[in-house]
């Protein structure tokens, strides 16, 4: 994780070519979570189901973050406090829906899985390298970071849990893989929270000093 030290200058997104980059980023996003969202109740598979959602809430966050590039410390870290939280609520969805699921298990159809989890995983590699420049840099930023690398990671486990599927002809690995999702999103949304709060604190600080 960056440093959170108040001596180190970090990047708050203010470049024209990190602005075009979010911009196809967001883009990106909002069509795979209706591509995704779609293929996911087309299998029945929870785990494609919880990785739309992903995509769902990075594409309205990266629209905040886009927002309030230029603000003030405390608008930009209010930024990252709501992805955070968003990211806290996914998770404790994906969550909950997964121990609904596991009194309800349907076999998700692996095929779809495998084919759709492939289509997201190039599509936030290329997320990746486009914003993988600015990993570093303020809460706002990191947190778009964490979100596309979340995503990624996610991608890669709903491959895996369509070769479970297939190989099981079980639904359980659909859910074991949208149980450690969830885990990573709340991962996520503690980081992003921890580091907003703690920038806040040295802006205060500062202030007082």
């Amino acid at each position: 994780m960056a440093s959170c030290c108040g001596q180190d200058a970090k990047f708050d997104g203010m470049s024209d070519a990190y602005k075009r980059r979010l911009w196809i980023v967001i883009a990106l996003n909002a069509t795979m979570f209706v591509v995704e969202m779609a293929a996911g109740h087309l299998a029945k598979s929870q785990a494609l189901q919880a990785d739309a959602l992903d995509f769902l809430g990075d594409a309205l966050t990266y629209g905040i973050s886009l927002a309030v590039i230029g603000a003030s410390v405390r608008a930009r870290t209010n930024a990252a406090l709501a992805k955070g939280i968003s990211l806290l609520l996914v998770g404790l969805w994906v969550f909950g829906s997964t121990l609904y699921r596991v009194f309800y298990v349907g076999v998700p159809e692996a095929e779809i899985m495998g084919i759709i989890g492939f289509l997201a995983l190039m599509t936030n590699v290329t997320s990746v390298l486009l914003l993988v420049s600015y990993k570093d840099g303020d809460a706002n930023v990191r947190s778009v970071w964490l979100c596309s690398r979340n995503d990624a990671i996610g991608n890669v486990a709903v491959m895996i849990a369509a070769l479970g599927v297939w190989g099981t002809a079980s639904g359980w690995p659909d859910l074991i893989v949208a149980a450690i999702m969830a885990t990573l999103f709340l991962s996520s949304a503690f980081q992003i929270v921890r580091q907003a709060l703690a920038e806040r604190r040295e802006v205060v600080e500062h202030q007082h000093a």
